[in-house]
């Protein structure tokens, strides 16, 4: 039985398109449908429930023509609408592989092959805590892990547009999930308040500033510029942020210093944060 062999066997590839068909790839007992989980149920087609849904039985193999031909009749409406769908079914024949690639094709979606590169041995001991119409019988599960295993160099001359192995995915994903979880709740999508106009604030000062940082809504002293202040104990910054610098339409904070170039200067002057050289008074 070969193994998978992963290593500089294809470029690391994590790309799923919001858009895609995504064909997991693994024999039976490979963990596709916990896999699948990851994704809502609603985009997620698998072929025992299917099935299911045509004998009441998901382990039925007889029912197996006409669960395939119902689960083509969703792909090719949710295809149609551009909606991401998962195929949760072994997919390790190449035939079943090439009429899911043309279905998408079809609709113009891109086609994400995601690999479940799980030993031979762990999908054969998993058969023995499955129900007597679930359980695969050995010989079928180690075919099916040899064609997949013989397929994986070979899936993007298939037609595949990523070819995607779960250990990999799984390594890289908790970081772009903790980046996108702090941008969900940094907007409000999360259901709690978000930081709202402190935003911009975070962005050009970073995290740190924030517990410091208070607008003055209302002040005048910047003739119409929103003013803020950054507090640190006795010690205060006062900022002025306009939103049209140098006529560009430009934004970015400017600091109140103390005017120091002449007597004919009455006020305060502000100046760029990035420089320490005024550009203007302040009334």
């Amino acid at each position: 039985m070969k193994p998978f062999c992963l290593e500089n066997a294809l470029p690391i590839d994590t790309t799923i398109p919001d858009d895609s068909l995504v064909c997991l790839i693994g024999a039976a007992g490979s963990g596709k449908s916990t896999g699948a989980s990851a994704w809502p149920d609603t985009q997620v087609l698998e072929l025992d429930r299917f099935r299911a849904l045509v004998s009441d039985e998901a382990g039925s193999q007889e029912s197996t023509s006409d669960a395939v031909f119902a689960l083509h009749a969703v792909l090719e409406a949710r295809l149609a609408r551009r909606r991401l769908t998962v195929v949760d079914a072994t997919n390790s024949e190449k035939a079943v592989r090439a009429n899911l690639i043309a279905t998408a094709r079809r609709h113009g979606v891109p086609t994400v092959a995601l690999i479940i590169p799980t030993p031979a041995a762990v999908c054969i001991a998993r058969q023995e805590g499955r129900p007597a119409n679930r359980s695969v019988p050995e010989p079928v599960v180690r075919a099916q892990h040899a064609a997949i295993v013989d397929a994986f160099p070979g899936l993007p001359g298939e037609g595949f547009d990523h070819v995607v192995i779960t250990e990999n995915i799984q390594r890289l994903e908790p970081l772009p999930q903790r980046v996108s979880d702090a941008r969900r709740a940094d907007l409000g999508w999360d259901g709690g308040e978000g930081l709202g106009d402190l935003l911009l604030v975070r962005r050009i000062f970073g995290p740190e500033v924030l517990p410091m940082f208070r607008w003055r809504d209302n002040s005048p002293i910047a003739g119409g510029d929103r003013v803020a202040e950054i507090r640190l104990g006795a010690d205060r910054m006062v900022l002025a942020l306009p939103t049209d610098v140098d006529g560009a339409g430009d934004v970015g904070f400017e600091v109140l210093v103390g005017c120091r170039f002449g007597d004919a200067c009455e006020g305060a002057r502000r100046g760029r944060r990035s420089t320490t050289r005024p550009t203007s008074c302040w009334p």
